[in-house]
């Protein structure tokens, strides 16, 4: 049915759904507003806006709702608030990176930023001035390239995606960058919301620990 900005709509249409799953973020509205014109009154279309932790587990309880599987949403919720815990002691302060070139970075209102708080990570993006973030919006661009952009932060954390951050990545930044730390991690943990949640207790207990000894 295409990717998140390239919704086919008549593929949409050829599955005749009973629920249509979208993210504010990630589809654009005149698709939402499209399907929403050509849909049968009876099919619903759920919009997730996901910035926080706890929005996160209203989603996935919202989801089961609208599913009909209310018992099995809630299992799963329990499951992760079990797994993650309380919000954890702040262990230290990082940038999370989104892309390369420009060198952008997650700021304040994002499900990213609340991921780190709630593991013990402060979000050092969140400490540039208040007026530069209120220009920059979500994700700041910080500079044209690295060498510019990790001037912003003494630890940076450089996920799995969007950008592919690899050992190349890695290798190159700590050579070229020898008074600052960098840790590859996996960005499907720090900003894919949902059962997948589950599974990354023990990846952000490896970053915690990195952040303590780095």
């Amino acid at each position: 049915v295409g990717g998140t900005k390239t919704v086919h709509v008549d593929r949409v249409m050829e599955l005749r759904p009973d629920l249509v799953v979208a993210n504010k973020e990630e589809n654009a509205r005149e698709d939402l507003e499209r399907l929403a014109e050509l849909l049968p009154p009876s099919c619903d279309i759920l919009v997730t806006d996901v910035r926080t932790v706890g929005a996160a587990f209203d989603a996935m309880s919202d989801l089961g709702a609208r599913l009909e599987r209310v018992a099995q949403a809630e299992s799963w919720v329990a499951r992760i608030r079990d797994a993650w815990g309380d919000p954890k002691p702040v262990v230290g302060s990082a940038a999370y990176a989104v892309w390369a070139k420009p060198w952008m970075a997650a700021g304040p209102d994002t499900f990213i930023h609340d991921v780190m708080r709630h593991w013990g990570i402060h979000n050092a993006v969140a400490d540039l001035p208040s007026k530069k973030l209120a220009q920059a919006g979500r994700y700041p661009n910080l500079g044209d390239d690295e060498a510019a952009g990790v001037q912003h932060a003494g630890r940076w954390l450089l996920p799995s995606e969007p950008f592919p951050f690899a050992a190349k990545h890695l290798e190159a930044l700590e050579n070229a960058q020898p008074g600052r730390q960098f840790m590859l991690v996996d960005g499907e943990a720090f900003s894919w919301y949902g059962t997948r949640m589950w599974h990354t207790a023990a990846h952000f207990e490896e970053v915690r620990r990195w952040m303590t000894a780095s």
